[in-house]
């Protein structure tokens, strides 16, 4: 398993879909997300209920560090 992935994570179907193909094959996983004032704050907005999601969905993605 490889060691650390960064991914853009906009809360959006996307970026989520991103999120757990890293989970699934990454020890560590990074997020970043960036306001840039385009329509996409309400998927900005998402971010914690979608990881908070994954976290209750996924229990073994849980123990691994990434945020």
């Amino acid at each position: 398993m490889h060691r650390t992935a960064l991914v853009l994570f906009s809360g959006g179907q996307d970026s989520t879909t991103c999120l757990a193909w890293a989970l699934e094959r990454y020890g560590r996983v990074e997020t970043i997300g960036f306001d840039y004032r385009q329509r996409h704050r309400p998927e900005l907005d998402a971010r914690k209920r979608v990881i908070d999601g994954i976290k209750k969905l996924f229990p073994s993605w849980v123990a691994r560090p990434w945020r």
